[in-house]
């Protein structure tokens, strides 16, 4: 790998970590001269990891307006989880016919790894949170499926970033832990019963709220940089 391919990975990650903890928020400009600076790398670098959160749909990028991180609609948003709702049946179905040997450990491995975010009050645990359900469809093995379930994830992550309304994760934990228990006895019907009641949780937390004053964008990304160099 290129001295220059790695640079870029290394913003693309700390990037990507920064939108999925909700540091940066929807509509948020992001300067390939701002984000070189920070990390030190030409803006050739810069460009190709924006390049690359917009193919994830986490970055929009207009012609003579520069990258932002994208911003999506109410429309959309319930265009997203009406998608979200049935693709994660799906992953549930198919988990509960097949389950890898180490499937359970794995989950109760992340979960608990939430819980000690959550304790200590980290950003990391709202990106948990959505990471729980790509490793769900991790676990089934279907490379189309990860993909897809990586991307209404990401795109749920940006709609609640814009419309969200505060809650206490701690809910979103029980009902993974309630998830887990419920898959350990390949037990589709209440699997998915318990799904459904979590993604439309989350999805009535959305309300408007356009207020995206913030800290200016070197002062988030200098707490999200990643090896570069």
């Amino acid at each position: 790998m290129s001295t220059q391919q790695s640079r870029s990975d290394a913003i693309y990650a700390s990037l990507r970590r920064a939108i999925l903890e909700q540091a940066l928020k929807p509509g948020v400009k992001l300067p390939e001269d701002s984000i070189g600076d920070t990390f030190g790398v030409s803006r050739t670098s810069a460009r190709n990891a924006l390049l690359r959160l917009a193919s994830d749909g986490l970055v929009e990028i207009k012609p003579n307006r520069g990258a932002s991180v994208a911003m999506p609609t109410l429309e959309e948003a319930d265009e997203v989880f009406a998608l979200r709702r049935c693709l994660e049946r799906e992953v549930i179905e198919r988990l509960c016919k097949r389950m890898p040997k180490d499937g359970i450990d794995a989950l109760i491995s992340h979960v608990k790894e939430e819980e000690r975010a959550l304790r200590a009050a980290s950003p990391r645990s709202i990106r948990l949170a959505g990471e729980f359900h790509i490793l769900l469809a991790e676990l089934t093995g279907s490379k189309l499926l990860i993909d897809f379930i990586s991307q209404v994830v990401s795109r749920s992550s940006l709609i609640l970033a814009r419309f969200g309304r505060p809650h206490s994760a701690e809910c979103g934990i029980d009902e993974h832990v309630r998830l887990i228990e419920a898959l350990k006895e390949l037990d589709v019907s209440t699997a998915v019963q318990i799904m459904d009641h979590h993604l439309h949780s989350v999805e009535d937390r959305a309300k408007v709220d356009d207020n995206r004053d913030g800290p200016e964008i070197s002062e988030i990304l200098s707490r999200y940089m990643t090896t570069s160099q």
